[in-house]
């Protein structure tokens, strides 16, 4: 095995000669060993540091995957072991900057490192994140979508800290749930201005804790979020199902908020019992409070979304034009604007007056075969096709039709868009890499076996065609 191994690792050289990170962090790997388990042939592999493990992971792993199945065609997984002896050999060695990120390991296991000293690169004082004055309850378009999670929103900013606590907002990418975080912190300001607010994502919490571990500054962390802060508004909170310390540290700033009466509005794409890796503490109490969920406004929505960005724009825009584009925008209320803003930009560059036959023309990408395929695009295409939500595909729901539908989305992704084994899992509810290679493999060898499957994906790669053209 040492020999294959080996030849994986000249061959990857090989394939990538212009890849300047391989003898940093890819040469030091090594095959400790393999065993047999019930998901196949465990090839365990040894790296020097935390860092490395992470970067093999986030970069390498596709590749070694690749390697290793031109070898053999049974079921395997990976699993990559810090062995700090290893790093022994090539300690010369000068290590490239990171960003600094959270990986499934506990922060502080990566922070006792000797090598995470030179990626000290994140400042000690707080990323601030201001709110934006255009978010406000009255430039919000209220429709039977959204009217429960606007008025829940509307609600707790007339009473922070007196209702719903914490108030859920969900709903998919683009819907208005960042929008209505604003409102909430925008109203407060403006009513409550004794109160202090601190609107942030969950990746800049993230970031704030792997710094204050990182300087020993935890306390400057505790005192800005539990002691210098009346309302809490948080978004993406999805991304905190990425790492145990950072959940602790939320648990504990939850518990503060909610023990001394003062108020926490969160967002996420999915609901908290679908946050993978999210622990059952800190889903509890999220599910405490009230949930709101946010869907794809219907056509009339749409419709009163873009007469009232138009309006604001100053566009005049015929009715018939405003109708075609809420027709064709399906996706999200980003994609809705965005639309418009590519009418408004053509038309007024070339000094034209907008017209239906225009708009068709403007917009022809967006409705015929050179429009950009997605992950949510892939998912919605799938959850439509198997009768499913989309939810189901990122849960941890196990029954057949939504593990097939879930693995088959999976296969997908990876077939049309450049995405790594752990994009995929992280896209699908944070599932492992194993999960993904699994499923590929399951969807491979199913297609020539199974012929209503294989129907299944021929019709979704037609569909897949009608958008892309490829």
């Amino acid at each position: 095995m040492e020999n294959i191994w080996e030849s994986i690792k000249n061959s990857i050289k090989v394939k990538n000669p212009d890849n300047k990170y391989i003898q940093t962090w890819f040469e030091p790997v090594e095959l400790l060993e393999t065993e047999s388990s019930h998901k196949g042939t465990v090839f365990k592999l040894g790296v020097p540091t935390d860092f490395h493990k992470y970067w093999i992971s986030e970069n390498f792993l596709d590749k070694i995957c690749q390697e290793i199945s031109t070898v053999t065609k049974d079921h395997f997984e990976i699993q990559l072991i810090v062995v700090p002896e290893l790093g022994q050999q090539d300690s010369g060695i000068v290590q490239p900057d990171l960003p600094v990120v959270e990986t499934q390991q506990s922060l502080q296991a990566q922070l006792n490192t000797q090598e995470h000293n030179s990626y000290s690169s994140l400042s000690s004082k707080p990323q601030k994140q201001v709110l934006n004055p255009d978010y406000s309850f009255s430039t919000f378009v209220v429709g039977r979508n959204n009217e429960f999670a606007h008025a829940a929103s509307f609600n707790v900013a007339k009473n922070p800290g007196g209702g719903y606590n914490p108030l859920f907002i969900c709903g998919p990418t683009g819907m208005g749930k960042t929008h209505l975080l604003n409102a909430v912190g925008n109203y407060i300001h403006e009513h409550f201005p004794q109160l202090k607010i601190r609107y942030v994502s969950a990746e800049t919490f993230l970031n704030e804790c792997i710094s204050g571990i990182r300087r020993g500054e935890m306390f400057k962390l505790r005192k800005r979020y539990r002691e210098e802060c009346d309302v809490l508004l948080m978004d993406d909170i999805q991304v905190l199902g990425r790492g145990e310390s950072v959940q602790e540290e939320f648990f504990h700033t939850l518990n503060s908020f909610f023990d001394s009466g003062r108020q926490v509005v969160v967002a996420s794409d999915r609901m908290p019992r679908d946050i993978s890796g999210l622990e059952d503490r800190i889903r509890t109490r999220l599910e405490w409070g009230l949930i709101a969920d946010i869907q794809m406004p219907d056509v009339e929505t749409r419709v009163a979304i873009l007469r009232y960005k138009a309006e604001k724009k100053a566009l005049n825009i015929p009715d018939e034009v405003v109708n075609f584009i809420a027709r064709i925008s399906k996706r999200s209320i980003r994609e809705l604007e965005g639309n418009l803003n590519k009418v408004k930009m053509f038309t007024e560059l070339r000094g034209l007056p907008i017209t239906l036959d225009l708009t068709k023309q403007i917009l022809a990408s967006h409705s015929s075969e050179s429009q950009q395929l997605t992950v949510d695009e892939v998912q919605r295409l799938v959850s439509e096709h198997f009768s499913i939500k989309v939810s189901d595909l990122k849960s941890s729901v196990r029954s057949k039709p939504i593990v097939v539908a879930r693995q088959v989305a999976m296969y997908l992704v990876k077939t049309y868009l450049e995405k790594s084994l752990i994009d995929i899992g992280r896209a699908f509810g944070g599932r492992d890499h194993t999960t993904v290679i699994s499923a590929l493999r399951r969807i491979e060898e199913l297609q020539g076996k199974d012929s209503d499957l294989h129907k299944d994906i021929e019709d979704l790669r037609r569909k897949i065609h009608n958008i892309t053209g490829v």
